[in-house]
């Protein structure tokens, strides 16, 4: 006797579905080609390798039970699966990766990144995105160990790895920023290195899994509030928790309504190049997700909004 594994094919399925659809074991046969006594054969042979009783024979109609009712809804999602493998493999032959991964830095706008997925799905391509947020270091390093095809919002210390392109998206400049009810709001300016030590900063966690990760505008000694994102930061320095450098992106609409209050320290005003960086070879080995992608980031529109556009308009 052949095992359940050997009977749950899709021609099984098919032969269910058959029978569903025309209510009857004798006009599921003819639909099939065969005699009445060979389907039912094949039906019993299919019950005794499951070890359940499909139909009930006390009805001359082809009524399933349970049991039945549920092989029939299983083999329907099964062989839905396997016509969207089919055509999944059929796309991945044009080129298409059949995932891409995008890492992207805290410091990228997340309403910019959506709206390219967003374009992105109405290619109707066969390939899975998926998104890492990641910060600072981790950024870079989630390209270089092969968890992403793609890194928005790195250094340009990325070049330094073989096998890595890196492109400039611009520059974001930063602002040390406090709430109005901080006590560094009202202290005199510049702000010292000493006047800062005395005071909670607010700092985003390195997602770096090799190493200690990277620290930013950091004092020796200074008691810090670690939070997870970009975001998370804002948030918490609007609370005045603490004060810290913010991108001036995000934070202009809160410094306008009163919310934030920009204090100059003693240190240079904070400015860094932002860039986007991939692995590959020459362009006509990189599959069409990437190209995809790295045409879009070629516009300089999609390089601005990637670090200003932080809120709805």
């Amino acid at each position: 006797m052949q095992s359940a594994q050997e009977w749950l094919t899709p021609e099984t399925f098919a032969m269910l579905e058959t029978i569903e659809a025309t209510g009857s074991f004798a006009a599921a046969a003819r639909a099939l080609g065969l005699v009445p006594s060979t389907l039912t054969y094949r039906i019993r042979q299919l019950e005794d390798a499951l070890d359940v009783l499909l139909y009930d024979r006390s009805s001359r109609q082809a009524k399933p039970t349970e049991a039945g009712a549920e092989l029939l809804r299983e083999g329907k999602r099964l062989l839905q699966d396997i016509d969207a493998v089919a055509n999944r493999v059929k796309r991945v032959a044009t080129g298409w990766e059949s995932q891409f991964t995008v890492a992207v830095d805290a410091i990228i706008s997340r309403a910019t990144v959506l709206e390219l997925c967003e374009s992105f799905f109405q290619q109707s391509t066969p390939t899975r995105l998926r998104l890492r947020e990641e910060t600072l270091s981790g950024t870079l390093e989630a390209l270089t160990l092969g968890q992403a095809d793609l890194a928005i919002g790195v250094g340009a210390d990325a070049s330094a790895h073989a096998g890595v392109h890196v492109k400039p998206i611009g520059t974001a400049a930063f602002v040390f920023a406090v709430a109005p009810h901080h006590p560094l709001a009202q202290a005199p300016e510049p702000l010292s290195d000493s006047t800062l030590q005395q005071h909670r900063a607010v700092a985003v966690s390195d997602s770096v899994q090799r190493g200690v990760g990277m620290t930013l505008g950091l004092l020796h000694g200074q008691d810090v509030f670690t939070v997870g994102s970009m975001q998370a930061k804002l948030e918490a320095q609007l609370r005045g928790l603490g004060g810290g450098n913010l991108p001036l992106a995000m934070a202009a609409p809160y410094i306008s309504a009163g919310h934030l209050v920009v204090k100059r320290t003693e240190r240079a005003i904070r400015q860094f190049t932002i860039h986007y960086a991939w692995r590959g070879g020459k362009s006509n080995a990189q599959g069409r997700a990437l190209q995809w992608w790295l045409a879009q980031l070629e516009s300089p529109a999609t390089r601005t909004a990637l670090l200003e556009r932080h809120h709805s308009n």
